[in-house]
Parts: structure tokens; C-alpha cells; sequence
């Protein structure tokens, strides 16, 4: 099971935003909530869970909805695990 802290560092590490994101918590919001969190993003975050986790997520799994939230993309990539 991921850590709201390993997202957290897996986030902030391709956002490059530094420890700006340590004060976020489950419900704090990433699209819309954190400016350099684009489509580039969501992709670079995708890709470095499936390598880390050793999990594969397919493109109709994706929706806006994994990415409202910390707690939301924590939910997803748990589940993913299970």
C-alpha cells in the first residue's frame, strides 16, 4: 500500500514544486489546486507509479476524476495494488 506521503514526494519530485506540496493533505486538490499540474504531469505521474509499483494502468482507466484530489490518486493507485 502507497503512503500519502510517497505520492506526495512522487508528485512534488515531477512537479518540481520542491517541498510546497508537504502542507497538502488527502483532499487537497490537484487539478484546478496546483498550477503546474498539466497534462504532462498526469502522464510523467502515470508512468513513474507503473515503474515504481510495478502496476499497469490502461488510458481507460484515466479520468479527471483520479486527479481531483491527493486522496483521490491515492485511492487509485491503492487499488491498483490490491
Amino acid at each position: 500500500m502507497v503512503s500519502l506521503e510517497e505520492l506526495k514526494a512522487i508528485v512534488a519530485g515531477i512537479l518540481q514544486v520542491g517541498d510546497r506540496l508537504d502542507s497538502l493533505g488527502p483532499d487537497s486538490a490537484l487539478l484546478g489546486g496546483v498550477p503546474e499540474f498539466d497534462s504532462m504531469a498526469v502522464v510523467s505521474i502515470l508512468t513513474t507509479i507503473e515503474e515504481n509499483y510495478g502496476v499497469e494502468i490502461d488510458d481507460d482507466e484515466v479520468s479527471a476524476e483520479i486527479f481531483e484530489s491527493l486522496g483521490s490518486l491515492l485511492e487509485f493507485v491503492n487499488s491498483k495494488l490490491a
